[in-house]
């Protein structure tokens, strides 16, 4: 299927042959029932599978548009809405739309929300009220996204990479994670926490800052910063993050995360 998929991405024309078709609806397929992702663990790091990316790319011009109806409902697009949420073990309130070949494995919960083609999200997570999942975003198990948070995907624009977000994470309301970020395990981003790959997220907890980029080190504690910049007009503030903070190893994580958010009084 890789052979295929990669002979397609170079040459646009082979779209229009029934076995290249064929090869892009079965890995759709295969995304859809959480047996291919674009980004999969290995050890403590991530695999970000290119073709498959790709795969769901090209799957939009081989798709024609079509009326959807559900219900009192109707939806004009190229891709069909997942169903069988009931066999899946998925619990998903009225006004919650996800597309066909995003994966949510059993126990997810969705409130009215929308999650993505190509995205994975795995057991006991929940996708909170008007929260998004773009596309080929990678959410762990136990995770909880807050009211309004915006999860990036990897379709408009294309991006290198998808957004992650690890076991147990905390993604407070009006967060932002794009442009391939990974947010590492049992982490808690506080309310309007703006993450890009270009974001400055500085650890203010010792006496001299880190700065990292691109990544949310397991179990911090992050809130909104701005730092001051020069331009030529003179100094402006830019919006960071800060990591002020860990949850603790030694409470579980419900008491863990609620000592944290007191603690830091971190807004969710």
């Amino acid at each position: 299927m890789q052979k295929i998929i990669e002979a397609a991405w170079d040459n646009r024309e082979l779209l229009k042959d029934t076995a290249v078709q064929n090869t892009i609806r079965e890995v759709i397929e295969m995304l859809d029932k959480g047996k291919l992702r674009v980004a999969e663990p290995i050890g403590h790091d991530w695999q970000v599978n290119e073709w498959v990316k790709k795969a769901v790319i090209l799957y939009f011009p081989i798709q024609k548009m079509e009326t959807i109806e559900v219900g009192i409902f109707e939806f004009h697009d190229k891709m069909k809405l997942k169903t069988n949420y009931q066999s899946l073990g998925v619990r998903v309130v009225p006004n919650a739309v996800a597309r066909y070949g995003a994966y949510l494995a059993s126990g997810v919960i969705m409130m009215p929300s929308y999650v993505n083609i190509g995205a994975y999200v795995d057991s006991g997570t929940m996708v909170d009220t008007w929260a998004t999942v773009g596309s080929c975003a990678q959410i762990g198990k136990d995770v909880h996204l807050s009211g309004g948070v915006g999860v990036g995907g990897v379709l408009e624009p294309v991006q290198a990479a998808p957004v992650i977000i690890e076991d147990g994470c905390f993604i407070g309301s009006r967060c932002i994670v794009v442009e391939g970020v990974r947010v590492q395990k049992e982490a808690v981003l506080g309310a309007n926490v703006v993450l890009t790959k270009s974001t400055k997220i500085i650890d203010v907890k010792g006496p001299k800052p880190v700065e990292y980029k691109g990544v949310v080190p397991a179990r911090s504690v992050v809130i909104p910063g701005s730092y001051t910049k020069s331009f030529p007009s003179g100094n402006y503030q830019v919006p960071c993050a800060l990591i002020i903070g860990q949850r603790k190893e030694s409470t579980d994580l419900k008491t863990s995360l609620n000592s944290a958010l007191r603690e830091y009084d971190v807004a969710v």
